[in-house]
Parts: C-alpha cells; structure tokens; sequence
C-alpha cells in the first residue's frame, strides 16, 4: 500500500528550504518527531540509570525503549541490541575483541564490495593475530557478488565472513542467506554490514542468517548512532575489555560508559516514524508493511532515473546488479565532481567520490575523483526526480 510522499515531506523541516536530497547512502534528512525526542530527553530530569527516582527510571526508559524499537525494525531479540558511537566503532571494537583468539592459519574473508568500515577493522584485527586475510572480488561488469565467489575462499580455518547487505556505492544486494548458510557450514561466523540494507528494505535478521548484524540510525531518518544485532546468547560467549565496576550483563558489557540516552530517544523516534507509513497490530507489523512501501516507492523512482539517464548522452550508469537498493553509481561527461558541483548549484544534492567503498572504486577502475552517486530516500518524490534528471541534461548538453 502506497504511503502519502507530500505528508510523508511535510514531517521533514529540512525539506522545506527546497533542495533535492539525493545523498540518502550517506545519511538521510531527518523529520520533526526525531528532534523533539533528542531535544526533549536531552532538557528531561535525567541521570544514570536505575530505578529509583523518576530521573533514573527515565533513563532506563529511553535505553530499553530503544532496544525494543531496534528490535523491532530488524526482526532480533531486544536482549541482543547493543549500541555505539557508529557502526565503525562497534565492528573496530568487535573485530579488535574477537581476534583475541585468532593465531597464525586462522582466516579471515572480507569482500571489495564492501565499505571499509567492514574491511579495515578485520584487516588489521587479523594481522595483528597472525591470521590470514582472504578477498572476495565482485564481478565488476555485473557489480554481483555471488555465494560461489565467497564459497571459494572458505575453508575449516575460516573464523569470520563480513560482507555487505547492501552495497553503500553500487546498491547491490548479495544473497545473504547463502552466503549466510555457506559460511556457517564451515563453522565460521558471519557479520553484516546492514548499514545501507536498512534504509530501504524490510530487515529481518533471523532470516538471513547472520550471526552479527550492525547498522546506523541516521541512514533510517534517525540520529548519529551505531546498533549491533546479535543472538543474546553468543554476545554471553564474547568478552570485550571493559571497566572493572561496569557491569558485564549483556548486551551492556559492550557499551562503553554512559549511553547517549538523547539519541536513544531520536532512534526510537525513528523506528516509528517508519512503522507510522502503514498499519498493523504490532509495530513490527507496521514496520514490515511501511519498509514494503518504501521499497515499492523508491523502486519506482529509481526506475523514472534510470529511464531518464538512459536518453542522456555519455552517462554511463555502472550499478547494473538484478538485486539492489535505489542507489545509482554514475559515470558523466566533462567529470563527476563538475557535476556534483553543477548540480549543486541548481539546489540537487548528489555528491561525487567513492563514499569509503575504496576496494570497490578500485576494482571498478574509478580514479581519484569516483563516480557520481545518486541514492534515494523514503522521502524522495518526481519533482526531485526531474530536477535531477534535468540538471544532468543539461550539464551533459553543455559538452
């Protein structure tokens, strides 16, 4: 069931100063509600938290009431939501924890599809080890990431698979359940990058069979955050570094001293800013059928793009996969950052770069200066499409 985009835009204060925001892969805009929460919680009778007075149970509150939202959205056990200062923090701190047991022929296999804040910390964390680190290549002609292709670097030494839900630079999404039951029949573990799957699709971690699975509230209309989704009783087997006197219950053993509890508040905002798109008898319901609406809307928008750029002379558009979320990597005649610049200038915002996906530009044969991204968000509507559209004909028409 489709959702209403004008009223959808209308809870977006940002939206109003007219610009056509198509830069959601690198963090979306963010609608009322979300402020209010944090500026509410922020300016509440608050402390540590506890039980006891009205100030600490606050505090309790906002911490529990947003493992519960988080939960929700991705289809885990509120026991196992752990938060941080982003998903980069929490995979550097993860990475760092679990190869305290990894020695000279442990493996590790990460895949250049990625974004580097789900390469580099198990780079480092395996050298640091003495294990050994495998790479996944992606076809660079049909940007697809196959099982086969990640099967082939497994072995009985395999300790930990990473790899994307959903490409940050080209929107391809691997088939992760495969991938998933591949890597598990080696005994390993499989952590995933749900940063950019989040924003777009219905998440669902059980079903797709990742051991770990991380993401960040400010792609979903949220704050500046990082969420690990976990099975309660491995996150029990794991033991990070932490104080002597903070508690070692989990998921709390993980978070490092005292919670951002004004965040908190904006990403349970958040999560039900998305499950108010749709009905159903439990927010998890809702949130099922909101996320199933966006991708239907975003699906199409992305479909008017493509359409579109393909009557623009000299445009290459290089995210070809079958499976993807509404993000466009684009090469455009006279330059990327020309048109980044140019677009700019008429009020549209899709930016140019690799946007950290390094291994991926690389593989793709991109210079310094990347591709041009343009990616979607629930609150994209035609008449940005079409100033996007116009905007890069007439920068194309200009060569």
């Amino acid at each position: 069931m489709p959702y209403d985009v004008a009223a959808f835009r209308a809870r977006f204060p940002a939206l109003d100063q007219g610009y056509a925001h198509f830069d959601g892969p690198g963090g979306s805009q963010v609608p009322a509600e979300v402020g209010r929460a944090v500026a509410e919680t922020l300016t509440a009778p608050i402390a540590n938290r506890g039980r006891i007075t009205p100030a600490e149970r606050f505090s309790d509150d906002v911490v529990l009431g947003a493992r519960a939202a988080m939960a929700d959205l991705l289809g885990a056990d509120p026991r196992g939501i752990v938060f941080g200062r982003s998903m980069t923090a929490l995979t550097v701190d993860l990475a760092r924890t679990l190869a305290t047991s990894w020695g000279p022929g442990d493996e590790v296999v990460v895949t250049r599809l990625d974004h580097d804040a789900n390469i580099r910390p198990w780079v480092l964390a395996a050298e640091r080890a003495g294990a050994t680190v495998r790479w996944v290549d992606f076809d660079p002609t049909t940007t697809e990431l196959s099982a086969d292709a990640v099967a082939a670097q497994l072995s009985d030494r395999t300790r930990v698979v990473a790899v994307t839900g959903a490409s940050n630079l080209l929107g391809t999404r691997p088939p992760i359940p495969e991938i998933a039951a591949r890597v598990h029949d080696t005994g390993a573990l499989c952590v995933v990058d749900g940063v950019h799957l989040t924003a777009h699709v219905s998440v669902d971690v059980a079903a797709l069979g990742a051991d770990v699975f991380l993401c960040s509230p400010y792609k979903f209309l949220g704050p500046h955050c990082g969420v690990l989704a976990a099975d309660p009783a491995w996150l029990e087997t794991v033991r990070p570094d932490k104080l002597l006197p903070s508690t070692d219950a989990v998921p709390e053993r993980f978070e490092l001293g005292t919670l951002p509890y004004e965040l908190l508040a904006g990403t349970t905002a958040a999560v039900d800013v998305l499950g108010s798109l749709a009905e159903g008898e439990s927010r998890r319901d809702r949130l099922v059928a909101g996320m199933a609406a966006v991708q239907a809307h975003e699906d199409r928008l992305r479909g008017r793009i493509e359409t579109g750029l393909a009557w623009i002379p000299g445009v290459e558009v290089l995210s070809r996969a079958a499976h993807r979320t509404p993000t466009l990597l684009v090469r455009v005649p006279g330059g990327e950052r020309r048109a980044h610049s140019a677009l700019a200038e008429r009020g549209v915002f899709a930016p140019a770069g690799s946007f950290y996906a390094l291994e991926a530009s690389r593989l793709l044969g991109l210079g310094d200066e990347g591709a041009l991204r343009i990616g979607l968000a629930p609150y994209s509507d035609d008449a940005d499409v079409d100033r996007l559209l116009d905007g890069l004909a007439t920068i194309a028409g200009q060569d």
